[in-house]
């Protein structure tokens, strides 16, 4: 998959499209995902222009890894699933659906289904309350 300088991780980067923001760093972004699989799923993005992590830098590797154990940690405290899962896809033969390499952090609970990937627009303002469940649990240092 080759990188598109057009895809919407892209343009959230560059302040053309919004996010609901939970996280940042000078190598990584962390937002709501409009469409999440659970409540609480956010994605972890790196500032670097990579559609895959084959590609990526080691410093923004571990700066993504390092964002996405904390806010797994963070939205542990804010939701208490019975589990987090983490996913990272590359290419479309694995599912990816944005080239801009991202990591998915997704809460979740026994006995519920997560929802279909990239499907339905989740209501905004529930997506914020969220985001601010999460932030007050997050740690920058």
């Amino acid at each position: 998959m080759s990188y598109d300088n057009n895809n919407p991780f892209a343009k959230i980067l560059r302040g053309e499209l919004p996010c609901i923001k939970v996280a940042e760093t000078d190598a990584a972004l962390a937002f709501m995902d409009l469409m999440p699989q659970a409540d609480g799923h956010l994605l972890v993005v790196p500032k670097e222009a990579v559609a895959e992590i084959f590609d990526l830098s080691d410093a923004a590797t571990i700066a993504c890894m390092r964002m996405t154990q904390k806010l797994a940690v963070a939205v542990r405290g804010a939701l208490r699933p019975d589990g987090v899962f983490i996913g990272q896809f590359n290419g479309a033969a694995a599912g990816q659906t944005v080239p801009h390499v991202h990591f998915h952090v997704i809460p979740r609970w026994e006995g519920q289904p997560l929802r279909m990937h990239a499907r339905d627009v989740a209501d905004a303002d529930t997506l914020e309350a969220l985001a601010k469940r999460i932030r007050a649990y997050w740690r920058a240092d």
